[in-house]
């Protein structure tokens, strides 16, 4: 970790948990492990990741298709969480690609 007075001069260098701070209230995207998608506005956040958010779009990739699902409010367990978008992402994210 680079000392405060580095970190104060140089702002291009955010801490993870400074980056999520700063969405707080911002719509984002959440890519969770398995195969769901959540896209909302974030109201807050733990030291694990343990997340609310609000306005929330669920995507769930199914056999059936892509279940699309709204929620007034979630709270998502952080060590389930795989990646995080801020600003929202698309509308309605693509389906993940098969490789082969």
């Amino acid at each position: 970790m680079l000392p405060a007075k580095q970190r104060e001069t140089n702002k291009s260098h955010l801490m993870p948990s400074e980056l999520v701070d700063r969405c707080i209230g911002s719509q984002i995207w959440v890519i969770m492990k398995g195969d769901k998608e959540m896209v909302g506005t974030l109201r807050g956040f733990d030291v694990y990741v343990n997340m609310v958010l609000e306005d929330v779009t669920e995507y769930e990739d199914t056999p059936e298709g892509r279940k699309v699902t709204k929620l007034d409010q979630i709270l998502l367990n952080g060590n389930n969480i795989a990646v995080l978008v801020p600003g929202g992402g698309q509308e309605q994210p693509a389906p993940a690609e098969e490789t082969a």
